[in-house]
């Protein structure tokens, strides 16, 4: 009688088991991410082989050396660790709806720094295979080597430069926050989020955005803005009720951006660097425009 009543229990357990990893699966299926703030995002938009964005590779250097930066909707923070590194920023601060995607962020900084200090040969740029962050995050950190660096005033590799002192993350909701007071950039960053942006606050929200880049720019600053396709729209509006709606009223669709930021916001001048990108992988082959007030 007593084996009977442990083989009983044995089963309720495995049952149970079964249905809390059941539910687990179900949970991690249907998890969304109506902010575009995808976990491991530029795990499968670089892939595994790639050492470094492709983008980085038409920046130019004038834009960030000892500038003062921002990067909105900086997700993981991969490209904007490897812009202080390669570029010498004064400072660049990542912004980021998602907090768990700023933690991920201070992780691969955190990350990287350590394994900096246990590189003892000099020129021997660390380099942060593909792992995983505290919150499953896949994706790499290249260093920079001499010769990205050996023209900059400063060898943004050597030990005396401390990222920390140059890179900081921000949990913000950029469009409904509060400009600082007093704080001004020579350079902003805004990739692949203006459709997040357009679908959670509509073409309301789109012109805040611009707009508060406009303001927090410095005369003669640059933003470096890399617009989704409409296409991608459809592929993404029905992650809530939210995008659902706004999906069937906006207006200013992406093709219309340019015109808006010089005739509308006030930028002088445009160029459109999106040909000299190569190596994207399928699907981010997205155009960047680099705008100058």
């Amino acid at each position: 009688m007593a084996a009977s009543e442990n083989e009983k229990e044995k089963k309720i357990e495995q049952h149970d088991h079964h249905q809390d990893e059941q539910q687990h699966r179900n949970k991690k299926r249907k998890q969304v991410f109506p902010y575009g703030n995808y976990r491991a995002y530029y795990g499968y938009r670089l892939g595994q082989d790639t050492e470094e964005d492709p983008r980085l590779k038409v920046f130019k250097k004038e834009w960030f050396e000892g500038k003062d930066c921002l990067d909105i909707g900086c997700n993981a923070g991969i490209i904007t660790i490897q812009i202080a590194k390669k570029f010498c920023c004064r400072s660049i601060l990542g912004v980021d709806i998602d907090p768990d995607r700023v933690q991920d962020a201070y992780w691969h900084l955190q990350k990287l720094m350590r394994m900096k200090k246990a590189t003892k040969r000099p020129g021997n740029a660390p380099k942060l295979e593909v792992g995983e962050s505290a919150n499953g995050s896949d994706c790499s950190i290249e260093g920079s080597s001499n010769e990205e660096t050996k023209d900059s005033p400063r060898n943004c590799s050597s030990e005396e430069t401390d990222l920390f002192d140059i890179v900081s993350f921000r949990n913000e909701d950029f469009v409904n926050s509060r400009d600082p007071p007093n704080k001004h950039y020579d350079t902003i960053l805004c990739l692949s989020v203006t459709k997040w942006i357009h679908l959670n606050w509509g073409d309301d929200g789109l012109l805040t955005l611009f707009s508060k880049i406009w303001r927090l720019l410095r005369p003669g600053g640059i933003l470096v803005l890399e617009p989704q396709p409409w296409k991608s729209y459809d592929k993404n509006h029905k992650v809530s009720e939210t995008t659902r709606t706004n999906y069937q009223n906006i207006i200013f669709h992406p093709q219309l951006f340019q015109d808006i930021l010089l005739d509308k916001i006030g930028f002088r001048t445009v160029e459109d660097i999106t040909s000299s990108v190569s190596g994207s992988k399928s699907g981010f082959n997205r155009p960047i425009l680099v705008f100058q007030k």
